[in-house]
């Protein structure tokens, strides 16, 4: 840009800036570049929350949850935006994450939940992503249009495509995957440790848990990223936090919290550790539902994404996708219409039809959009009193060399009355207490873990393998 042009736009640049497009940093007092109004902002993530909640579940464990949003609204409280509504979530996902949308909407999966061994390390880790709600990241990468957009587990335009089509809301799961410079989460590192230390935690030990998250692998294949995927070099931050907190210890008029590292791991004596089988699970390229009592075969090499709201599958290939999920409708004729007018379908065949004794509707649809052109086989099912959907779509090119995996999946659809697979329970965190002193993997041993899962467990303790451990110690197991 010539230097003369700018200088004949500054006059309307600084005019937006103190009109629109300019607003308060609650942390640094200045201002900064942000669309949003602080009402708008709010909600966003109000407006974004249910689609989260209907995308991952809430963990079903009214203790913790209290748990989880007293710590919150405690930090809350002496952050740099005490006054807005703040809600706490626990999120039914085994990956290891905690992330905040904008407005005050903050979110911990079990996953993470397991991993944390002290309620210092959780409150170091919560104050961090409040450090972002209080310092408007979200809203400050939203105004520069930052946001990324996903599919639900499939990475490609058809996804993106047809979920628009078929109804699934993606606001919510995009503002998840929002990407917030190195910057933005160092200061929300500082945040977090100054406001966990105002309350007495020990920020020492949230930089411990930076050695944790160092240590666990990447989740491939999952439609939540985990911790890493989103935040800076874990190593470095150690060392950052570390010194950090010593110096908010002298800043502040610190008074160490009597805490009892029982009380934390109490708390999550029983997660449910891992993939829930209740909520869906495959073997041997079967997907079994024991609560909803079906099944349906997977395609093989095909990338499985299993949520509450749906299953959706892709191929290897990335260019065709199968989704499951329910209809909306009292009977699967009403459930075809709905979805075809909903979508704007042109019918190319339609059919009344049984699936293993249920009755059903067979419909093929094209649709079209800016992007992109899809030719979409759909079944819809009904099962007890739900109507199950399946939708495989991908371009019209394509269709006829994948017809036959989509008709082999909706076809295969059937009632689950596997007793192994109904009766499939899932792994949970189990305290126990070391009953000699030893490293940890002969205190594991002692308890039956097995030798391929010591690696794993060492680090859901927050230890290594070599460490020792004193009788009487709390140490966590993995057993149903």
């Amino acid at each position: 840009m010539k230097h003369r042009h700018f200088f004949r736009l500054l006059p309307a640049l600084l005019l937006a800036c103190l009109t629109l497009t300019c607003a308060k940093d609650y942390v640094t007092g200045k201002r900064v570049f942000n669309l949003m109004s602080e009402s708008q902002e709010i909600a966003l993530g109000k407006e974004a929350d249910p689609q989260i909640v209907a995308e991952y579940g809430q963990y079903d464990d009214p203790q913790l949850a209290e748990f989880v949003n007293r710590v919150g609204q405690d930090i809350a409280r002496v952050s740099h935006r005490p006054n807005i509504q703040y809600t706490f979530r626990v999120v039914d996902s085994p990956i290891a994450n905690a992330f905040a949308l904008p407005g005050g909407w903050v979110y911990f999966t079990r996953g993470i939940l397991v991993h944390f061994n002290s309620e210092a390390e959780m409150a170091g880790v919560m104050g961090h992503e409040i450090g972002h709600v209080t310092a408007r990241h979200g809203a400050e990468q939203q105004s520069k249009g930052q946001l990324a957009q996903i599919g639900l587990g499939l990475g490609s335009v058809l996804s993106e495509d047809f979920n628009r089509f078929s109804g699934i809301a993606q606001l919510g799961i995009g503002l998840l995957f929002l990407k917030f410079s190195r910057g933005q989460e160092s200061e929300s590192d500082r945040l977090g440790v100054e406001y966990s230390t105002r309350l007495g935690y020990n920020a020492h030990e949230m930089a411990g848990f930076f050695r944790t998250i160092g240590r666990l692998s990447g989740e491939g294949g999952k439609s939540l990223p985990n911790f890493l995927s989103t935040h800076p070099d874990p190593g470095d931050r150690e060392i950052t936090v570390n010194r950090l907190a010593g110096d908010w210890q002298q800043k502040v008029p610190y008074q160490s919290k009597n805490l009892n590292r029982w009380d934390y791991l109490r708390l999550i004596d029983g997660i449910i550790y891992g993939e829930d089988p209740r909520q869906g699970f495959i073997e041997n390229n079967m997907f079994y539902h024991p609560g909803l009592r079906f099944q349906f075969p997977v395609p093989d090499k095909w990338q499985v994404a299993n949520s509450p709201q749906s299953v959706d599958m892709q191929s290897p290939e990335k260019n065709a996708g199968i989704q499951f999920t329910l209809g909306k409708g009292e009977t699967p004729q009403q459930a075809a219409d709905n979805f075809a007018a909903g979508a704007q379908a042109s019918v190319i065949r339609r059919e009344n039809t049984r699936v293993h004794g249920m009755t059903a509707v067979l419909l093929e649809t094209s649709l079209q959009s800016q992007n992109t052109a899809l030719q979409v086989l759909s079944y819809f099912i009904q099962k007890d009193q739900n109507i199950f959907v399946f939708h495989g779509f991908t371009t019209p090119a394509v269709y006829s060399k994948v017809y036959g995996t989509f008709t082999s999946v909706m076809t295969g659809f059937d009632e689950l009355r596997n007793q192994a697979a109904l009766n499939k329970k899932p792994n949970r965190v189990r305290i126990e207490t070391a009953k000699q002193n030893g490293d940890l993997a002969t205190v594991l041993k002692s308890y039956g873990m097995k030798e391929e899962m010591l690696k794993e467990l060492a680090i859901l303790n927050g230890m290594t393998l070599e460490e020792q451990v004193k009788q009487g110690d709390p140490v966590k197991v993995v057993r149903p």
